[in-house]
């Protein structure tokens, strides 16, 4: 073969190897891995703060991760229908908050069966598919606000809880630490009423909330295990004029949340650290695609917020989140 054959020849065969039609590399380190994070639902500012978590990863890492969930919290066959796309679209993981601790395993069942890795955050499913579980230890949660809410009421006191909606394992775990711990730890304390539930909008447990303090006219103080309960029970006791005549103590941080801590209609909120739930959450799915270690369960905390230290460096940084950053 002369020279001007060969080096025709050479030309075609770095053509065929490195040409738009090439195969894409299988994965490994640097590459922007599709990945999906489907809420538990979009529309609480809950969520918005896990959001921004997820995003502060992706300018971190670089992976290609599209949010995407029901906007009710409680719509499973929603959720269902979004990991079934996602599965069909072939993602490389799927991170998700299950909108039921039951009804989601045989679609998760599904991704791992084709091949999808899952990272489960905030919210635990009664299947042990998945590669990690990045969450607050939600029972611990419950405890925390059982033992604020007792040294408020004081040792015979009369409480009520009420609950989100059957089959959220979040708010079920806190609510069961939260009554644990009373009936353990503070038996004289009388519960009024813990079987009630809210439901998985605002407007729905300010409803229940409005029966229940019409039902309870003695209660001196009140548990509510996530921000819609929080948020309809605020109303309820802001329209009854009871605010900040009753103890209460709730979950989570939105901007009416804590000016109502701030004016000591709110005497307690549990802190969670959604934002590192998100940034979290698609790290250690990455760090699994890449073949490194993860743990099961990842705790991301609590935290007691009062009109006291609200303020304060470590509490405000838990729910003074840069939406205009991280969501524009």
């Amino acid at each position: 073969m002369n020279s001007k054959l060969l080096s025709l020849f050479l030309v075609v065969l770095i053509a065929a190897g490195c040409g738009e039609g090439a195969p894409e590399a299988a994965g490994g380190e640097g590459r922007a891995w599709k990945i999906a994070a489907i809420p538990k639902g979009t529309t609480h500012e809950f969520w918005k703060s896990v959001h921004s978590g997820v995003n502060k990863a992706v300018e971190d890492t670089g992976a290609d991760v599209t949010w995407m969930g029901p906007s009710k919290e409680d719509d499973r066959e929603e959720q269902i229908k979004v990991v079934e796309n996602f599965i069909v679209r072939r993602v490389d993981g799927i991170i998700i908050s299950p909108t039921d601790n039951t009804a989601l395993i045989p679609v998760l069942k599904e991704a791992e069966a084709a091949g999808i890795p899952v990272v489960v955050v905030d919210s635990g499913v009664d299947w042990d598919g998945y590669k990690s579980f990045v969450a607050t230890d939600n029972r611990q949660g419950g405890v925390e606000a059982a033992r604020h809410l007792a040294g408020l009421v004081g040792p015979q006191g009369k409480v009520l809880m009420m609950r989100y909606y059957e089959g959220s394992a979040s708010t079920s775990k806190r609510e069961i630490g939260f009554l644990d711990t009373l009936a353990g730890e503070f038996p004289e304390i009388e519960v009024l009423s813990g079987n009630q539930y809210g439901g998985a909008t605002s407007e729905t447990c300010f409803k229940t909330a409005e029966n229940l303090l019409i039902n309870y006219p003695e209660v001196e103080g009140i548990f509510c295990a996530c921000e819609p309960t929080t948020f309809g029970m605020l109303r309820a006791l802001q329209d009854a004029g009871s605010a900040g005549k009753i103890q209460f103590v709730g979950f989570d941080a939105t901007e009416k949340l804590l000016q109502a801590v701030r004016d000591s209609e709110i005497h307690g909120l549990i802190l969670q650290d959604p934002f590192r739930m998100g940034e979290l959450s698609v790290k250690r799915m990455i760090d699994h695609l890449e073949g490194r270690p993860v743990d099961h369960f990842i705790d991301t905390g609590v935290t007691v917020a009062t009109p006291e230290n609200l303020e304060s460096d470590a509490v405000k940084a838990l729910w003074n989140i840069d939406f205009d950053r991280w969501l524009k």
